[in-house]
């Protein structure tokens, strides 16, 4: 028994073995502090949901030896143009519908088929798919780079990930938007900094099969769908090209030796790590009913980077467990320590004490990251 246990504790971890425990402590402590367990744990799990896919979106491109990806936010821009995108297909609907206007034609079977119970799976299928082709695009772009940079990815990435939200504060002023409820002020140009996806299609995959008892909350459709999405990535590292992806990562060289187009396996590993990207602001946006856009995606990667180094990663190796585990470590802990701390301070200090508890965490996560040989 001394055998497992000494085997448990290393491959899992001393560090996250007590971020466990101490997550484990803040639960035990809610009924002392005056907190409920049950909207605990509900918060905890929504989290999680929300930030899983982002997290996800870490391993093809640690598998392919390109590092850490620090240019999320290109993923997640392409994600939010899938988003606007949507809405203004929704909008320009309703006033066709309510027009009538081209009755029979194409776009107002597009108008009517919005009206009917649909509406939220049709926008939010929309929404993915135009983001998908978008950071595929971006990816692919975004890879001959970081193919000409090798060894200083992660810099580079960090470069490309602030320069693309700072192209974009632009470009949301200048993109041809008209709807109502994104544009400033009305009749006005240049999109809000804060778009609510109520009446589109807000908790589309949260509400899907949820559990309620009392105030305890399951968010069935977007674990689904995470489970989903972490299928597929399994999945795919079992195929040939997985493989080759893997065995780039592990050693280049040899894989090069062997016939493997590093280049082009490293090039696929970064678009479909964009394209994994813009899924996942696709679905935290449907749980917090918000799109954010301006400097929203600025800082996203880290909290990525961060969950999946806490889940055991390493700059070259990231499993599925390592995206899980590290995922409800990272979003136990910013869910619970605020509300633990307040209850027990009797402050409102929680935005504080979030900001600091997550930049903590984030840097220690970097501090942790290592190379581990495959």
């Amino acid at each position: 028994m001394d055998g497992k246990v000494k085997k448990f504790i290393e491959n899992f971890g001393w560090p996250r073995i007590i971020i466990a425990a101490f997550l484990m402590c803040l639960f035990a402590s809610t009924p002392l502090v005056g907190v409920r367990l049950d909207t605990s744990i509900s918060d905890t799990l929504v989290r999680v949901g929300m930030n899983g896919v982002l997290v996800l979106a870490m391993v093809p491109m640690v598998q392919s030896g390109c590092g850490l990806n620090f240019g999320l936010p290109l993923g997640i821009i392409s994600g939010l143009l899938g988003a606007t995108t949507s809405i203004q297909i929704a909008t320009s609907a309703d006033i066709i519908a309510k027009s009538g206007a081209a009755s029979g034609g194409m776009k107002y079977a597009l108008a009517s088929a919005l009206q009917t119970g649909a509406r939220g799976p049709l926008l939010f299928a929309s929404a993915l798919a135009i983001a998908v082709p978008c950071a595929a695009v971006l990816g692919f772009v975004y890879a001959q780079i970081l193919n000409r940079v090798k060894g200083e990815e992660m810099m580079i990435a960090t470069y490309v990930g602030f320069s693309s939200v700072a192209v974009m504060c632009m470009a949301w002023l200048l993109l041809p938007f008209d709807s109502a409820v994104m544009v400033w002020g009305y009749g006005g140009s240049g999109l809000r900094t804060t778009i609510s996806t109520e009446g589109f299609w807000r908790h589309i995959l949260s509400d899907f099969g949820s559990i309620t008892i009392g105030r305890f909350y399951v968010p069935t459709g977007m674990f689904l769908f995470f489970a989903f999405m972490v299928f597929l990535v399994w999945a795919f590292f079992r195929t040939k090209t997985g493989t080759a992806i893997t065995a780039v990562g592990s050693n280049p060289e040899f894989a090069r030796a062997s016939g493997i187009n590093v280049d082009k396996m490293r090039t696929i590993s970064v678009m479909f790590s964009t394209i994994l990207g813009a899924v996942g602001i696709l679905v935290y946006e449907q749980s917090f009913g918000f799109i954010q856009l301006y400097m929203g995606p600025l800082y996203m990667a880290f909290p990525a980077v961060a969950a999946i180094l806490l889940g055991g990663a390493s700059v070259n190796k990231a499993t599925m467990t390592n995206v899980v585990v590290g995922t409800f470590l990272f979003q136990g802990i910013l869910t619970m320590t605020p509300s633990v701390i307040n209850n027990l301070l009797k402050s409102d200090m929680s935005e504080v004490i979030r900001i600091m508890v997550s930049n903590g965490m984030i840097l220690y996560a970097l501090t942790r990251k290592t190379q581990v040989k495959r």
